[in-house]
């Protein structure tokens, strides 16, 4: 019995995670936001319009961007505009395009940036320098954003930016950490491309993958007020004690002394005719998650869209809830499903791999063993990829830990190799979703019959 009820709760854990995933799809998500009505193109939710403009009042209708989602966002604008776009490019994952007509893809590395993006990114900056007041710029922005527009300053190198971005990730630095320092390093980001596009109107569509969806920090804001500077760069440099390549060391000092431009911030007038809008985020896909979850007939209790800290002492949270719910039937009695979003972090002491969401899942595996087998973890990234591996997450439950001793593997001994990946390959154990061309951070969901 307990087998057939975990194998159930196993496969509901995973449909409600597609779910989740399907509410964020970037195609619908611009569909759903730019519609031409009357000549006229409405910028907003139907039935709350922020802007309208007239797409024949433009003489030329440009469209860039860069992340794991903009070519499917990018053939919804296709699919709308057609032949009113005079020319577009965007930089995308490899293995994340899209069959278009009128924009162009460059396919780069993600989560480490290569010599192809540079390319792109000088191309798209190029072509942003090209435009005037009477054009207008479509940007298409979403997770991935910042590694897949690189544009080293000065006299970086890609090579050098890399080993700054390699550190980063392996301290555990968090996202607006990282970003920061992509933004003073970098000359296409923290609005250094409204800065280019400069004076053409500008419509920003960002997919989110950031807590608290900020702006500025969606692939590092490209087209956003900066509100990081130079000195924050070199805090966050300080506080890590990260090794830093001269050449980097020499701009972040000539830009603290004034000598290298800041990024742009608040209330410059170049952002006078630049449109910044959000059309995706997690909260829509816990929402979605939550839905199909009650569909199948479980009370739910979304936690929150912004969880971070340690994946491993995250992991203990929301394993102890479960518990909880077992042991006293709070916050809520059984069939009950815990649904929380957000980025969480891994510091990385081994030379295993994996990446959060399966580290979260390891560390959930091994605080359930021994309880009863009426629990099912599953934690997923939406984009389809989990750390440098082709597995979105995993999907654990009370008799995880005791699959893999039973192969010889202790979960210990790989949580303790941040070596995840192996051990739930043997266990079958892994998520695997392939690209799934959105991405608005991670879901994670616990169930509870």
């Amino acid at each position: 019995m307990g087998e057939d009820l975990l194998k159930k709760m196993r496969a509901e854990a995973e449909e409600i995670f597609k779910a989740s995933v399907r509410r964020v799809d970037p195609y619908e998500a611009v569909k759903d936001f730019v519609r031409l009505k009357k000549g006229k193109l409405s910028l907003g939710p139907e039935g709350h319009t922020k802007i309208e403009l007239e797409p024949d009042a433009f003489e030329r209708i440009f469209v860039v961007g860069g992340g794991k989602a903009s070519a499917p966002m990018a053939k919804a604008l296709e699919d709308l505009l057609g032949s009113r776009i005079d020319r577009g490019l965007i930089n995308v994952k490899y293995g994340f395009s899209e069959p278009l007509s009128r924009i162009e893809i460059r396919e780069a590395g993600h989560p480490l940036p290569d010599e192809k993006g540079v390319e792109g990114t000088k191309e798209i900056l190029s072509l942003l320098r090209e435009t005037g007041d009477t054009d207008l710029v479509f940007s298409l922005i979403s997770g991935g954003g910042s590694a897949l527009l690189p544009s080293p300053a000065g006299e970086i190198t890609l090579a050098e930016k890399q080993a700054v971005t390699k550190s980063l990730l392996e301290c555990g630095a968090g996202i607006d950490e990282m970003n920061a320092i992509r933004k003073h390093i970098s000359s296409s980001k923290g609005g250094q491309m409204a800065r280019a596009a400069f004076p053409a109107t500008t419509v920003n569509l960002m997919l989110s993958d950031v807590v608290g969806d900020r702006m500025d920090v969606i692939a590092s804001g490209p087209f956003v007020p900066d509100s990081s500077t130079f000195r924050d760069a070199w805090a966050i440099m300080g506080k890590y004690a990260l090794p830093l390549p001269e050449s980097v060391r020499g701009y972040l000092q000539e830009g603290l002394g004034g000598k290298a431009p800041e990024t742009p911030k608040k209330g410059d007038p170049l952002f006078r005719k630049v449109h910044n809008f959000i059309i995706g985020s997690n909260i829509l896909a816990l929402e979605a998650a939550r839905k199909a979850a009650e569909a199948m007939g479980y009370g739910c209790l979304i936690l929150s869209s912004m969880v971070e800290g340690e994946t491993r002492e995250v992991a203990k949270v929301h394993t102890a809830v479960a518990k909880e719910i077992l042991q006293t039937g709070r916050p809520m009695a059984p069939p009950a499903c815990i649904i929380s979003g957000g980025e969480t972090t891994v510091t990385i002491r081994g030379k295993g791999l994996g990446g959060r969401n399966q580290e979260f899942c390891l560390a959930a595996a091994m605080e359930l063993a021994g309880w009863a087998e009426r629990i099912v973890v599953l934690s997923g990234g939406t984009d389809g990829n989990d750390g440098p591996t082709q597995a979105a997450g995993a999907v654990v439950d009370a008799r995880t830990a005791a699959r893999g001793s039973a192969l010889g593997l202790h979960a210990f001994e790989f949580l303790s190799n941040n070596d995840s990946y192996h051990f739930f390959e043997k266990t079958g154990d892994l998520l695997v979703t392939g690209p799934t061309k959105t991405n608005v951070m991670d879901v994670r969901l616990v169930l509870v019959r």
